[in-house]
């Protein structure tokens, strides 16, 4: 339709939305099915948070906010950030915004030029590249394979820099593997990148705090000072708080680009929701012994699919140091056939089968810029992963 702008020929809808919101149409329609696609935790949100948004209300808090984010919320941001991450940064380093995918989308607005590269390791969470594009720059994706720990050598990142290179994006713990960069890993690519210096680094933290196994977590501007000026820092309260629905994320970098993310935002949102940043403040200086518990149970959680997917004919799934998600290879079930005679060729006809078959719900690797792997997100319940598990292992006993 010619109405429609020609910039979005260049993106496609988000695909983890997609099967999520298939899944649901399914369920109400009455079809038994258990949705792995989300990537949102099931676990409420802590009361004592969801207690200060009704404080905040009660107090007549519900006006609205400056763009950068209420000043006592970008004061608690600073001090998280020096807590747990030992940056130094100023609040007006800090800016707010609706989530963590708005708070990229602001950054790249800001600072692509037509043609400027984006260097995005595969695979990777599948808004990076399309929000690139949108902001007329050109994704450079890097595969990472499993055999590299689904992580970026230093040698791939070196190939991929050219003097268009703006952006270097990292995210770690990943979605959608769950693979977390060690100090060590940050160290190899930070000596990379200093001998690049057009190029900045956008970290999406976003997982820091759902790590196993005594995984230590590290962002680069931590592990290299002299990166402090050319990093962006990312996180937000979706995941660890379980915040998702609040619609909290935030950046800390260098002045001139939170000022012009800013300018991005004051033309759009203006700003998230003043309750919701006030809620924010709660969650972040407050009591944090619920993220303990919650990763407890998503190590279980863990471990029984990684166990039963590995049990399943076909199917290959290596165990992640954080996040909640695994991405195991269906390279196995590639060439098969499904009982009613159709040929399994890639991963999305992999997990449509398992959605028709079975009543399982996830994503295809293709979406995430690696094949032949499937994203499970096991942040729901234990009895509703062990049954897709089951399902899983049927579906694929049943291919030949």
């Amino acid at each position: 339709m010619a109405f429609i702008a020609d910039r979005l020929s260049r993106i496609k809808p988000s695909p983890t939305v997609a099967v999520s919101n298939k899944a649901a149409e399914m369920k109400a329609a009455g079809e038994d099915v258990i949705g792995l696609g989300a990537g949102e935790p099931d676990f409420d949100t802590p009361e004592h948070i969801k207690q200060a948004a009704v404080a905040a209300m009660a107090a007549g808090k519900t006006k609205y906010a400056p763009v950068a984010g209420i000043p006592e919320l970008r004061r608690a941001i600073c001090d998280k950030l020096k807590r747990d991450n030992e940056l130094s940064y100023a609040p007006e380093q800090i800016t707010v915004g609706c989530g963590g995918k708005q708070t990229i989308y602001n950054a790249l607005m800001a600072t692509l030029n037509p043609g400027d590269q984006v260097i995005i390791p595969a695979p990777y969470w599948v808004s990076y590249p399309d929000i690139a594009l949108l902001a007329e720059g050109e994704p450079v994706v890097v595969n990472c394979p499993e055999s590299e720990g689904f992580k970026l050598t230093p040698a791939a990142l070196e190939a991929a820099i050219t003097p268009k290179t703006k952006w270097l994006i990292l995210n770690s713990p990943s979605n959608p593997t769950g693979a977390a960069y060690t100090r060590d890993d940050l160290r190899a690519l930070a000596d990379v990148l200093l001998r690049h210096d057009q190029v900045w680094v956008m970290t999406d933290d976003m997982y820091e705090f759902i790590i196993y196994d005594d995984f230590t977590f590290t962002t680069i501007a931590q592990v290299e000072p002299g990166l402090y000026d050319r990093t962006l820092t990312l996180n937000g309260l979706s995941k660890a708080y379980c915040m998702t629905g609040w619609r909290v994320g935030y950046a800390a970098g260098p002045v001139e680009v939170i000022r012009a993310m800013n300018k991005i935002q004051s033309q759009s949102t203006t700003s998230t929701s003043t309750i919701s940043q006030w809620a924010s403040v709660a969650a972040l200086d407050g009591d944090h012994s619920f993220i303990a518990r919650n990763n407890a149970v998503f190590k279980e959680r863990r471990d029984l699919v990684v166990g039963m997917l590995n049990q399943a004919t076909g199917l290959s799934c290596a165990t992640p140091e954080g996040a909640f998600y695994v991405y195991p290879s269906c390279a196995g079930t590639i060439g098969r056939q499904t009982p009613d005679g159709k040929t399994i060729a890639t991963d999305e006809d992999f997990v449509t089968y398992l959605l028709e078959a079975e009543g399982v719900a996830a994503v295809h690797g293709e979406a995430f810029g690696l094949s032949p792997h499937f994203r499970i997100s096991y942040a729901t319940s234990t009895e509703a992963l062990e049954e897709a598990c089951r399902r899983i292992q049927r579906a694929c006993a049943a291919l030949r």
